[in-house]
């Protein structure tokens, strides 16, 4: 049997389970973020603690919706309900944040719960990518003493992004109604600021298509 043509194939219905959803759309990255720090970790948070695995949770994971409940639960109970309520948000981290098995999930679900920016002191590599893949900007301290000003509850504001992703590594975000800056600097590529800036790799690859 021949292969369906281009036509064809966009024609065709796709059968799914009632536990089978598609990706969830993410929205591209604001040119301002005001993100509320809903979560402050340290170091060695790995992708486990992100987004634990077993039998309770995989059962899930062609179901976004279904599986982000699991976010952070061994960690902080109330995370999820704190992210549901809140939309956009940021989380800090210390040192080696992602590290362990390279589950995308651990990006996609903090996403989906409206995850947009984690400030770290540093990141483990391939958890780093899967952010970006996903259009969550991750960066890092500048000082890492910095980490210490921050506290669960502070609103963060970051803002000229389309400046400050391209023009260089820095980028300042200021504590609301502290006073407080830091200094804050990422690695990423020409293409990976596009893709972020897209809102993740499959919005960068639909639009250049």
């Amino acid at each position: 049997m021949a292969p369906l043509t281009y036509e064809q194939a966009r024609a065709q219905t796709l059968l799914k389970g009632p536990n089978i959803h598609s990706l969830p759309d993410f929205g591209p990255l604001p040119n301002k973020l005001r993100l509320p720090l809903l979560l402050k970790v340290g170091d060695n948070i790995s992708t486990d603690d992100i987004m634990p695995a077993g039998a309770r949770v995989l059962p899930y994971r062609s179901n976004i919706p279904a599986i982000s409940d699991f976010v952070y639960e061994q960690l902080d109970e109330h995370y999820v309900q704190r992210a549901r309520a809140a939309g956009a948000h940021a989380i800090a981290g210390g040192m080696n944040y992602g590290q362990g098995s390279s589950r995308e999930h651990a990006a996609i679900a903090p996403r989906y719960l409206g995850l947009r920016v984690v400030i770290a002191k540093g990141f483990a590599r391939i958890h780093w990518q899967n952010l970006i893949n996903f259009g969550v900007l991750p960066l890092t301290f500048k000082h890492g003493s910095d980490y210490d000003k921050l506290a669960q509850g502070d609103v963060l504001v970051l803002e000229h992004f389309d400046v400050a992703l391209a023009a260089g590594s820095e980028i300042e975000a200021s504590i609301e109604g502290s006073g407080d800056r830091l200094i804050l600097t990422h690695q990423l590529s020409p293409r990976q600021v596009a893709v972020l800036c897209a809102g993740g790799l499959i919005n960068w690859m639909r639009e250049r298509n």
